[in-house]
C-alpha cells in the first residue's frame, strides 16, 4: 500500500453542508475502495492564484490516505465527473513526504490543544472580569 495526499478545490458557491457533503463523498469512494482515510484537513475559502472558470475563491480540502495505486484513477474519475470541483492534484509521499506529514500533523495538533486550553482559560477569566465591573446604579450620577 502507498501513501497518497490529494487535495482539492470546490466552487465557492456552496454552502457549508454541501462542501461537507462532497468532501464526505470523495471520502466514501475511498473507503469502498480499499483505502484508509489518515488525516483530514479543511483549509476553507482561499482566493486562487488565479482566475479559474471565472471563480477568484475556492473551498481547499486536503486528505492524506493509504490505498492501492489503482484507486487514484477511480477518485480522479470521480473528481472529472463532479462538477463541483475546480481543480485537484493527487500525488503519492515517498517516505520523506510521509514523515514530514506525520511531523506536520503532530504540531498541528499541538498548536489546536494550545489554542483550545488557551480559550478554556480566557473563558474561566471572563466571568471574574465580567463580575468586578461596576454597575450603572452604584456608579455616582453625574452632576448637571
Amino acid at each position: 500500500m502507498n501513501k497518497y495526499e490529494t487535495v482539492f478545490i470546490l466552487t465557492p458557491v456552496l454552502s457549508d453542508d454541501q462542501m461537507k457533503e462532497t468532501v464526505e463523498k470523495f471520502k466514501k469512494v475511498l473507503t469502498d475502495n480499499g483505502g484508509t482515510i489518515e488525516n483530514e484537513e479543511n483549509w476553507g475559502l482561499r482566493k486562487l492564484a488565479y482566475p479559474i472558470e471565472n471563480k477568484n475563491t475556492g473551498f481547499y480540502t486536503l486528505i492524506e490516505f493509504d490505498g492501492d495505486s489503482t484507486i487514484v484513477g477511480k477518485l480522479e474519475t470521480a473528481f472529472r465527473r463532479d462538477e463541483k470541483i475546480i481543480r485537484f492534484l493527487t500525488f503519492r509521499l515517498d517516505k520523506y513526504a510521509a514523515e514530514y506529514a506525520v511531523k506536520r500533523r503532530a504540531v498541528r495538533k499541538a498548536k489546536q490543544e494550545e489554542r483550545a486550553a488557551q480559550e478554556a482559560a480566557e473563558k474561566e477569566a471572563a466571568p471574574v472580569v465580567a463580575e468586578e465591573a461596576p454597575k450603572a446604579e452604584d456608579a455616582p450620577a453625574a452632576e448637571a
